[in-house]
């Protein structure tokens, strides 16, 4: 059975000893969302390390309609936090791309959270910084993340935790209920993960622990996802010549 509480304390420890090896007296600077995800990494951060070595970076495209609860979540932690809207940044790349290269949909999803990594290492790099991954093991598992987007970071508190596991340690953590439980959506399409990828969370938490899945059908796609996206999670193949 897992046990949030204990979990909870040695990944705050984990954060503590990270930063001791890693930029003794360095900051956190995560991403906010606002939704479970970051907020919780962000909260174990400010646990680990105190609120004032924490960072907030909020990264709206244009109109974010859910940016209330990025504000609801850096003021009730007290943390230093950054508004930094991405969306001319975007336009300047995709109007300066030749027409003659047609840009995918998805590309064009996945454009906004590469860009948003990029100014998270630029405000890291100015602010004697770390920064924080906010995936976890559910998204990891299906690939639910962009590669050299949300999916990298220096250090990832997350990432071995299902959603599921997440939401309980959030709640530990104080944490508004309205964050925690938000409904997650990808950002990227305007739908909801559930809605993307045709089961819900706790059946994936299940079976990724358990190995256990009512619908066959369900499984079949989990499986496949898991096996095509294997990738994002390995560091990039490197020929090494026989010298």
């Amino acid at each position: 059975m897992f046990n949030a509480e204990k979990v909870k304390n040695e990944c705050i420890e984990w954060i503590r000893d990270f930063f001791d090896k890693n930029g003794p007296g360095c900051n956190a600077v995560v991403g906010i969302s606002g939704g479970k995800d970051s907020s919780i990494v962000a909260a174990l951060c400010v646990e680990a390390l105190g609120k004032d070595r924490v960072i907030g970076v909020l990264m709206p495209q244009g109109q974010q309609h859910d940016i209330d609860m990025a504000y609801l979540l850096v003021n009730h932690l007290g943390i230093k936090h950054y508004v930094i809207n991405i969306e001319d940044t975007i336009n300047a790349i995709k109007d300066s791309i030749p027409d003659e290269v047609a840009l995918s949909e998805q590309t064009k999803q996945n454009l906004p959270p590469r860009i948003r990594m990029a100014t998270l290492y630029a405000v890291s790099q100015s602010n004697n910084g770390r920064v924080a991954n906010t995936c976890n093991l559910s998204e990891d598992w299906v690939g639910y993340s962009t590669r050299y987007g949300d999916s990298v970071g220096d250090f990832s508190p997350l990432s071995h935790i299902t959603v599921t596991e997440a939401k309980e340690i959030g709640y530990l953590l104080g944490l508004p209920r309205e964050l925690v439980d938000k409904t997650p959506i990808d950002g990227l399409c305007g739908k909801t993960d559930e809605e993307n990828l045709g089961f819900t969370y706790a059946e994936l938490d299940i079976y990724i622990r358990t190995g256990k899945i009512d619908d066959l059908s369900k499984k079949e796609i989990i499986d496949k996802k898991h096996k095509a996206n294997l990738f994002k999670l390995e560091l990039m193949p490197c020929f090494k010549p026989e010298i």
